[in-house]
């Protein structure tokens, strides 16, 4: 029997950083490579020190996340393969590039501010790191089976979370079977196919990232963007959006395609001020593969669900700057979805102080973000360092999320329950993952399990689980 031990480096017991190692007999793998995203010396800490030394890299999706920290294992050694789905591979093509700039950047301000006799804080990579780290990547389709090593067996299905996103099921020659959901997708979710359903496995490896609290219905959130675009148009406003380049900008600009397209609203400016957005939107582009059979006959018609005459990409900081002076109506939909920094943030600066201004807040932002203390009703806001008021509509809009919700996520696991399997829950805070095992356990889950950070674990197969019990 094969001895195969599960080993959370990130993403246990908090919802940043996935990173779960599997031992298979001296060989290991990594599943997700993910940047730990908190305050900033402890995140460079985390990101830099990577105690993990893997054979080989299965990725789950392109979110930085997941994603991140794949040039800083590069940078320190790892030269296996990294295996994705094909947009996957092309989504980290652009985002970590971008994640390394950002790295330059927070590198120069902690070197600004360290003290006397500190050492020089380095990039945790460079764009020469994305590089190297790129060419290590291996394309899957879906449901294609490969090699992870020796004695393993993997698979990429669908998760419908965001283009090429996937659960990764592993079959292990004399052990047991392991899916790991990465981030699990809607129903009914704009563009992409719905979530595959789970597939039989011993251990399942699943986020729980809502696992306490449902989203309302994703048809509501295009009655409520509705709403507010009829609003500017009425008034001849301004429409500022902070949105995540990946997934919720797209989402947003097929909304409005599709009340064009129905004659609900006529054409109006759109500004999408983000470049990754620009390149990520590419990606969907070139994967209709991916598109649900909505987004697919809408494109049979004649729709253009992310390029209409009337949608503008925005290349550089001298346009961006320029839609400041710009009167209305128009949408500019620009990271970062938390408003933390990006090309939003300027238009805050410029764009709060007037009552002709709506920001539509699409998605959850942490505690301390811009985004937060706009949706918390602070008046004034500091913006770059200024004190800036706020006379601005301040509106959100809830339904947006691509996480399954906790009715979703019951329902995506329940085949485990009447499996057997042995499930692992991570990708959720400490006190929503320990009460998703709690409803689990009441739906009759015979084995639930919260993992620590670090602690090994052991994985069986069930007959092996069951004779051990």
């Amino acid at each position: 029997m094969a001895e195969v031990t599960l080993q959370s480096f990130g993403a246990s017991r908090t919802v940043t950083g996935s990173r779960h190692f599997v031992r298979v007999d001296g060989r290991s793998l990594l599943l997700d490579c993910g940047l730990f995203q908190g305050p900033r010396r402890e995140s460079f800490e985390r990101n830099r020190n990577l105690p993990m030394r893997p054979d080989v890299v299965v990725l789950s999706h392109a979110h930085i996340d997941h994603s991140g920290a794949i040039p800083a294992l590069v940078r320190g050694g790892f030269r296996g393969p990294i295996h994705a789905t094909s947009p996957t591979r092309e989504l980290c093509e652009a985002m970590l590039r971008d994640v390394a700039r950002l790295s330059a950047s927070d590198a120069e301000y902690l070197n600004k501010r360290r003290r006397r006799g500190e050492a020089l804080v380095r990039p945790l990579f460079d764009e020469e790191d994305v590089v190297r780290a790129m060419g290590q990547f291996v394309e899957h389709r879906y449901d294609e089976e490969f090699e992870v090593f020796r004695g393993v067996e993997a698979r990429f299905q669908d998760a419908g979370h965001i283009i090429g996103s996937a659960g990764v099921r592993l079959a292990i020659e004399d052990g047991p079977s392991i899916y790991f959901t990465g981030d699990i997708g809607r129903q009914m979710y704009p563009i992409l196919k719905d979530p595959v359903p789970l597939p039989d496995a011993d251990v399942v490896l699943s986020e729980c990232t809502y696992g306490t609290r449902d989203h309302p219905p994703s048809e509501l959130a295009g009655d409520a963007l509705r709403v507010e675009l009829e609003r500017m148009l009425k008034t001849k406003g301004r429409v500022f959006i902070p949105a995540f380049s990946v997934g919720r900008t797209q989402n947003i600009v097929y909304a409005m395609a599709q009340l064009w397209r129905d004659g609900v609203l006529p054409p109006f400016p759109v500004y999408v001020d983000s470049p990754l957005a620009d390149k990520a939107t590419d990606v969907y582009r070139d994967h209709p593969e991916c598109y649900d059979a909505e987004t697919t006959r809408f494109l049979a018609e004649g729709g253009r669900a992310f390029h209409a005459p009337n949608v503008r990409y925005v290349e550089n900081r001298e346009e961006s700057k320029s839609l400041n002076g710009q009167k209305g109506p128009f949408v500019v939909i620009a990271g970062s979805g938390m408003a933390e920094g990006g090309r939003i943030v300027h238009h805050f600066l410029h764009g709060l102080a007037d009552r002709d201004v709506t920001v539509i807040m699409v998605g959850w932002c942490a505690p301390g973000t811009l985004g937060r203390r706009l949706i918390d009703g602070e008046n004034p806001v500091r913006v770059l360092g200024r004190w800036t008021d706020v006379r601005a509509r301040v509106v959100r809009i809830n339904a947006y999320s691509a996480h399954a919700g906790r009715s979703e996520l019951l329902s995506f696991l329940a085949p485990a329950k009447d499996r057997g399997s042995q499930v692992h829950l991570v990708h959720g805070e400490e006190e929503t993952a320990l009460a998703f095992a709690d409803a689990l356990r009441e739906e009759g889950f015979a084995s639930v399990n919260v993992p620590e950070t670090y602690a090994v674990y052991a994985l069986r197969t069930r007959e092996a689980a069951a004779a051990r019990a």
